[in-house]
């Protein structure tokens, strides 16, 4: 009964957290689909390639000579290429802050993250593990992939330039942004590290506060970072 009780109270944290156990990944090699430089469809679960940021699929790389062309498009073709006609076996690391399921994955022994950033492919994404920064520093200095001119546009600074505004509050003096994610609801202040990357979406139950007092009231715990 004691074990009954406390599974109970699990799920009601769960829920309360606005988190759902995800079904496990399979524990057996899978057939999968790119998605695009980071991203595969395994069967019933897409996962980002942790550690790893590719190119978007619209982005653009400069050439020597000064002309632009298709990195993305070209990012995805790679790690189709990697994966045509093979299993990925893939390891579940849990969500980001953005609930896409983080994966280490793996195809004949190889892991694909290191496989992409080694041909210049993807970047390290060093801002959340140190993982591929070898890697990076061996294909910048080979210039293989989009390394090949010199220093691009990140990934991520190519999202923050192309993505829509952040829709601005009612009232100019409330600036704390309150974000529901997997880990539940979550308040950001102004000069936090995720403040800026975070986007408020009203249709989600996300909004604007003008103290931390609010945003507590309202349910929403204070970001740690």
């Amino acid at each position: 009964m004691a074990s009954q009780h406390t599974f109970v109270l699990l799920l009601l944290a769960l829920a309360s957290a606005g988190a759902a156990p995800a079904a496990p990944l399979p524990a057996t090699p899978q057939a999968v689909r790119v998605i695009d430089g980071d991203t595969l469809q395994l069967d019933g679960a897409r996962v980002r390639l942790f550690g790893i940021d590719a190119p978007e699929h619209d982005q653009t790389c400069t050439t020597a000579q000064g002309t632009t062309w298709a990195c993305g498009a070209w990012s995805t073709a790679r790690l189709a290429a990697l994966t045509r006609g093979r299993r990925a076996l893939c390891e579940d690391l849990g969500p980001d802050r953005y609930g896409c399921r983080l994966a280490r994955c793996t195809v004949d022994g190889r892991d694909l993250a290191a496989e992409m950033v080694a041909e210049g492919a993807a970047t390290a994404y060093r801002r959340y593990a140190p993982d591929y920064i070898g890697h990076e520093a061996a294909a910048r200095a080979a210039a293989r992939g989009i390394w090949s001119a010199g220093p691009q546009t990140s990934p991520e600074a190519h999202r923050l330039a192309t993505r829509a505004p952040d829709p601005a509050p009612a009232n100019t003096g409330c600036t704390i942004k309150g974000n529901i994610g997997p880990n539940g609801r979550v308040y950001h202040l102004p000069g936090q590290r995720d403040y800026t990357a975070t986007r408020i979406s009203a249709a989600k139950g996300e909004r604007w506060f003008c103290t931390a007092a609010e945003a507590a009231a309202a349910g929403f715990r204070p970001a740690l970072r």
